[in-house]
């Protein structure tokens, strides 16, 4: 397999599960901005949408779209338990995924991380992160995770919780959300995706500015 990912975006959750699954992956960076991976290749030629993440999978077809990518992969790799078997719980995590895709990372970090967009779009946003949150914070008071055991809901979450210093949401004012956050983040697959992504971007970074 070959993922397409850009440091500290949302394909760091395909990372992850990557990791926990212990599959054997090519990793092939993609300059978000150019458009071109960092061997050359026209992104645009990979992805028609130019978005990470994308899967080369073992038959050779390429997969994109995050929540389908982390599907794919938890039904790939079932012994891992990253997807519940019961359909009504498989149902639940969809629905989640939906939530964290298009009602925390489309919705409010997207728009607070775009250092194109205005000020009234970003107080737009930010407005709209109070109550998203909210419905986390209800939930993780009574559950340690989004759907009964670990998985890639919770992997996804973790990621886009990530951006909240950087597009300067608190989540000090979520108390439960900021503990799931930290325990979630002290798993050994989770911590290596974050460190080894957080170095590329930083390095990242220091090119686009020399």
């Amino acid at each position: 397999m070959e993922l397409f990912f850009s440091p500290m975006a949302c394909s760091l959750a395909s990372r992850t599960v990557l990791y926990e699954v212990g599959a054997d992956a090519r990793f092939t960076q993609v300059d978000g901005k150019a458009k071109r991976t960092l061997d050359g290749r026209d992104y645009w030629q990979v992805n028609p949408m130019g978005q990470v993440p994308a899967l080369r999978t073992p038959e050779g077809w390429l997969l994109s779209e995050n929540a389908a990518v982390l599907q794919y992969l938890a039904e790939a790799f079932p012994a891992a338990g990253l997807l519940p078997a019961e359909a009504d719980a498989r149902a639940r995590v969809r629905q989640w995924l939906g939530f964290i895709g298009t009602e925390l990372h489309k919705a409010v970090f997207v728009p607070l991380l775009d250092a194109k967009a205005s000020a009234e779009v970003k107080a737009y946003s930010m407005d709209k992160a109070a109550l998203r949150l909210g419905v986390l914070q209800a939930h993780l008071q009574q559950h340690e995770y989004l759907e009964g055991h670990y998985g890639i809901a919770d992997i996804y979450l973790a990621v886009v919780l990530n951006w909240a210093p950087y597009a300067g949401v608190d989540l000090g004012g979520w108390p439960a959300v900021k503990a799931y956050h930290r325990r979630i983040g002290q798993r050994e697959a989770v911590a290596r995706a974050l460190r080894e992504e957080f170095a590329l971007y930083q390095e990242e970074q220091r090119l686009q500015a020399a």
